[in-house]
């Protein structure tokens, strides 16, 4: 797996003054500067894609609870570090067929991946869905329909890219049509609004 000669750690947060570590850090390394930081509601846990690296998650020992952030399309990875999370935010991506070497696969490990992950009384589970003015309510239905039972809620995250969004009206027809099955919830990508990334 590829990465950076150097990560960047905020020693005091907020102050936006880094520095730099040299990679690859150690889990207890990493636990360690974790652990300096007090009252984290939970550490997140991100990527690219983190459970290429469950390995090393599997190995954290940090006091503030882990929090996944995933394209949930590795099950066998998300297995070996179940047990480790606390809070897991499934990404689905409704991608179309032509851009997945194998699309059955892909819906079929990422339904393995969510029922892995799924909501227990340690761990909470939600799925986010971007959802654009193209992504058609069938394909949206048909993967919440295959993980209902796994998710405490759905969130639906309108697209960013001004040319992509969709219609407010088509935003609140979906979520009306999910409501009354799952807690189904309309989030902007406030990352995007803020400059975060």
């Amino acid at each position: 797996m590829e990465h950076t000669n150097y990560c960047r750690f905020e020693e005091l947060p907020g102050s936006g003054i880094f520095i730099d570590l040299e990679n690859p850090l150690s889990p207890s390394y990493v636990s360690e500067m974790a652990n300096s930081y007090s009252a984290l509601h939970s550490i997140s846990l991100t990527g690219g894609e983190p459970l290429m690296c469950a390995d090393f998650i599997s190995e954290l020992d940090t006091e503030a609870p882990l929090y996944l952030e995933s394209n949930m399309t590795l099950p066998h990875m998300a297995k070996k570090i179940r047990d480790h999370l606390s809070y897991v935010s499934g990404d689905v991506k409704l991608l179309p067929r032509y851009l997945l070497e194998d699309p059955d696969l892909h819906l079929e490990n990422t339904i393995e991946c969510f029922r892995m992950l799924r909501t227990t009384k340690e761990r909470d589970c939600f799925c986010k869905i971007i959802v654009t003015e193209n992504t058609p309510a069938d394909d949206i239905e048909g993967v919440i329909g295959a993980i209902s039972g796994y998710i405490s809620c759905l969130i639906l995250q309108p697209v960013t890219q001004k040319d992509l969004q969709p219609d407010p009206a088509y935003l609140l027809k979906l979520q009306e049509s999910f409501i009354d099955d799952i807690d189904t919830r309309i989030i902007p990508q406030t990352h995007k609004m803020w400059g975060c990334l």
